[in-house]
């Protein structure tokens, strides 16, 4: 497998959805503690480096009208959000130096200013993470691709609501995309 050779002025972390909401549902392969804990060690080594941490959370508007709800077999179900549903979990921050995205669909990219903070700040490559590989994760990647980004997928710090949805992105999608390595792997790159 290639090296990553991280450029630290160029590469970001973009976390997906490790809400409160969010992170207490089952989750496979990876429990929602550990991918937690694997992105939080991503996010505070990308800190000590000096390098950008976006936190992305998502939530409904006041009126609820922000998703679109075309038909099909089997949509998603509908949940009971409260005020804490979509806070960024403690272990995450965020910190006074990370940005913070509120996104209203899948994808980190649509309806969001996550693509101008990242060109603003020189960034060509991102390393993603978060719940759920095949959703929200995986959404945000496909945009990364078009919008010509380099991606790093920590894989073990990504999960799903089924083994086989993360699975598939993981072996399918991501590596025709960008580079699926560890979260240590990436680690070692930054020489942490």
């Amino acid at each position: 497998m290639e090296s990553l050779s991280i450029d630290k002025t160029k590469t970001a972390l973009v976390i997906i959805d490790l809400q409160k909401g969010i992170v207490e549902r089952p989750s496979e392969p990876y429990s929602s503690d550990s991918v937690v804990a694997n992105a939080a060690k991503l996010a505070d080594g990308f800190r000590k480096c000096g390098m950008p941490v976006f936190l992305v959370h998502v939530t409904p508007s006041i009126d609820m009208k922000d998703g679109l709800k075309p038909v099909s077999d089997e949509p998603m179900p509908a949940r009971q959000i409260t005020t804490e549903w979509s806070e960024i979990v403690p272990e995450l921050g965020p910190k006074p130096e990370d940005f913070v995205i509120t996104k209203r669909q899948w994808g980190a990219f649509y309806g969001t200013e996550l693509d101008l903070q990242l060109r603003r700040r020189g960034i060509d490559t991102i390393v993603l993470c978060g719940i759920s590989t095949n959703i929200g994760v995986e959404s945000t990647a496909r945009f990364a691709y078009e919008y010509g980004y380099n991606q790093i997928f920590a894989e073990d710090a990504m999960t799903a609501h089924s083994k086989e949805g993360h699975n598939a992105t993981v072996k399918l999608i991501f590596p025709r995309i960008g580079r699926v390595r560890k979260t240590e792997e990436i680690l070692q790159e930054l020489e942490l």
